[in-house]
């Protein structure tokens, strides 16, 4: 554990859960895999590491984050890729893939971007209402804010969010942008406060800055994308391993897994056999130990599943 923590303190985050990851992926020499968040990089060094080029080892790592390239390492194994993970089988068929052995998901938002004042992912710092991941894109949060209809608004901020109040924020919001615009983390704080329980601050406001985060970003419909892609990209015995941080993606992951849909519906067959193209490697997700969270705090909330693609005949 601590040697994969000092191999990662050169990038810009220390990777949550890495050995359970490695062993959760078993990585082979001559294996090709995809690591979809490159982000700092920790995975994606850890996983070339044990790959072997002239054996055939691949990796192939995803970001949609101009900032993330700039971490990039020189390994013949690794091709890093500047796309959204959502376009995971077309970009993998453009380098000539047509199937892996491996895909990992590291779903987490890094200490990087909450603590870059202009990139507007925390309420810690006053800076543009942003949370774009990908700069390039065109919705921001302050469109969100500041276009969206008051009922749309409620609706993000309690399916994403979980916020019970999620009409009073939104009533707020609607009310106060007819004024002036909501463009600053530090503004939108303000019209926010009294709808915050003062008791549980900071729990509600990273609720509330996460339901946005996610629209903006459209991160659960590419993390549908990613889950049926992943399953046709695989190769029978491959594996998919997924960190998540919250509830929602938790959920949407785990029945994937158990199921092979989005749905999570229970497929079976004339003797009741389940007919799930995927099975679980483990009833529970596996979460870091008290070790691994006094050095990382960021994994606290960290949790992985893991799945492998069955043949046929299961």
């Amino acid at each position: 554990m601590d040697a994969y923590i000092a191999m990662s303190q050169e990038v810009y985050h220390i990777p949550a859960l890495l050995p359970q990851t490695l062993d959760a992926l078993d990585v082979r020499r001559g294996g090709v895999y995809v690591d979809v968040t490159f982000g700092g990089g920790g995975h994606s060094r850890a996983i070339a590491a044990l790959l072997d080029y002239d054996q055939g080892g691949r990796l192939y790592s995803f970001d949609q984050d101009e900032d993330a390239l700039r971490n990039a390492f020189s390994d013949p194994c690794l091709t890093l890729v500047h796309g959204n993970f959502k376009f995971l089988r077309n970009f993998l068929r453009f380098y000539g893939v047509d199937s892996v052995d491996g895909i990992l998901g590291d779903l987490g938002v890094s200490f990087h971007h909450f603590d870059d004042p202009d990139r507007g992912f925390s309420f810690r710092f006053d800076g543009p209402l942003d949370m774009r991941m990908n700069r390039r894109a065109r919705l921001t949060a302050a469109d969100v804010v500041n276009t969206y209809e008051e009922d749309r608004l409620a609706d993000i901020f309690y399916l994403y969010g979980e916020m019970k109040n999620s009409r009073r924020i939104a009533g707020l919001l609607v009310k106060e942008r007819s004024l002036r615009p909501i463009d600053t983390t530090e503004r939108f704080l303000s019209v926010i406060s009294p709808a915050i329980n003062p008791r549980q601050e900071k729990k509600e406001l990273a609720q509330v800055f996460q339901a946005l985060r996610i629209e903006v970003n459209g991160e659960i419909s590419a993390l549908r994308a990613l889950l049926e892609q992943s399953l046709e990209m695989l190769s029978p015995g491959g594996r998919l391993a997924i960190i998540t941080y919250h509830s929602l993606e938790d959920r949407l992951v785990k029945n994937f897994m158990k199921t092979g849909n989005l749905e999570g519906r229970q497929q079976q067959d004339f003797y009741g056999r389940s007919l799930s193209p995927m099975k679980l490697l483990t009833s529970k997700p596996i979460v870091p130990d008290a070790a691994e969270i006094e050095a990382n705090p960021r994994s606290r909330s960290a949790k992985l599943r893991v799945a492998v693609k069955l043949n046929e005949k299961g």
